[in-house]
Formats: structure tokens, sequence, C-alpha cells
């Protein structure tokens, strides 16, 4: 039987379709649910597309229900992917997954990462330091941004000539080069 993975996704969501283009035909792990807080995120379009199903839900329905709970449980669902997810998870999905909730952010954490800390805010203010390199941190969630164990960091020089566009491409490449392969080694070492 297969691991079953669900991604949470606030955006477009090209770590999501990369997550789901690696697993797409893994003998041992799959994408089974796509979530979203967002109903004009790429969740429905890269549904469709791998024949995944979706759901959409609301801040209230996140907070203060367990919903997202049942729906997790009625696809069987092992562990939770945040790609591009920038709400705060709740303690009744922590305690419900403990050490199965994944995210990925566009810096090299401790520093810049927190509330606010997302996409290009995170890129500018890199910039704006004049940081020689930046990254990806992969890291286990806990009750506070970006505070998790560390699984993985992957490290990109920046320029002198580079803008905040240019890093987060740069930035952007590493995530889709790794995320979807630590995910999986760590899913088949626990």
């Amino acid at each position: 039987m297969k691991l079953k993975i669900a991604i949470f996704l606030s955006g477009g969501g090209s770590n999501a379709k990369a997550i789901c283009t690696y697993f797409q035909h893994h003998s041992k792990i799959e994408v089974a649910l796509l979530l979203s807080n967002k109903v004009n995120s790429g969740a429905k379009d890269i549904g469709n597309a791998f024949g995944i199903p979706y759901y959409t839900f609301t801040r209230d329905e996140f907070y203060a229900t367990d919903n997202i709970i049942t729906k997790l449980a009625h696809y069987q669902i092992d562990t939770l992917i945040l790609a591009g997810f920038l709400w705060l998870i709740p303690e009744n999905l922590l305690d419900a997954f403990p050490d199965k909730i994944i995210n990925i952010h566009p810096a090299l954490l401790p520093k810049y990462g927190g509330k606010g800390m997302h996409g290009m805010h995170v890129h500018e203010a890199v910039w704006k330091n004049k940081e020689t390199e930046s990254g990806i941190t992969i890291h286990l969630c806990n009750k506070e941004y970006d505070k998790g164990k560390i699984l993985f960091q992957a490290k990109t020089n920046i320029n002198a000539d580079d803008t905040p566009t240019d890093i987060a491409k740069k930035v952007l490449a590493l995530e889709h080069r790794h995320f979807p392969e630590v995910i999986e080694n760590y899913l088949l070492s626990i």
C-alpha cells in the first residue's frame, strides 16, 4: 500500500506540480489530495491535470473545525506537504500529523523566516541586505512559523547585479530540484 500525501498550496502551485510530476508513477508514494485556502490557486488545474482530487477551504473551516482532518482521513493521508501555503498550521493538525507536516521556505533559515516572510518579501530582504547567498530550507512544522526541525538546505550564490527577481528564479530552481526528493527520502526513512 502506498504512502499518501496531501499538498497544501496558496498560490500558482509550481512546487505542487513538481511534486505531482515526481510522484506520478512512484511505487511507494502518491499525491492523493490537493488543498488550498484560495479559490484561484493552482489546485484545480493541477488536480485536473493529474487526476488528483482538490479541495478549497475557508479560514473558519481551517482554524475552527475538524473538517480538514476529516477530509484528510477520508483520503487516508499519511503526510502533509506545504508548498507555498501561507497560513500557520493549527494545533489540531499538528497533533494529528506529528512530524509529518513538511514545509519549504525560500531562504536559509533561521535567516529571513517568520510571519510575513514569504515569496518576494524574502527575496527583497535578501537583496536589500546584500547577501552573497540564499537558498531553500525544507523543515518540519511546529507551532511557530519556520521554526521546525530542518531536514535539508541548499544554497545558491547571489551575484552583485542580481535583482530580487533573479534571486527568486535561482531559489525556485532549487525548490523544484530538491523538494520532491527530500519528501521521498524523509517518508521512506520514517
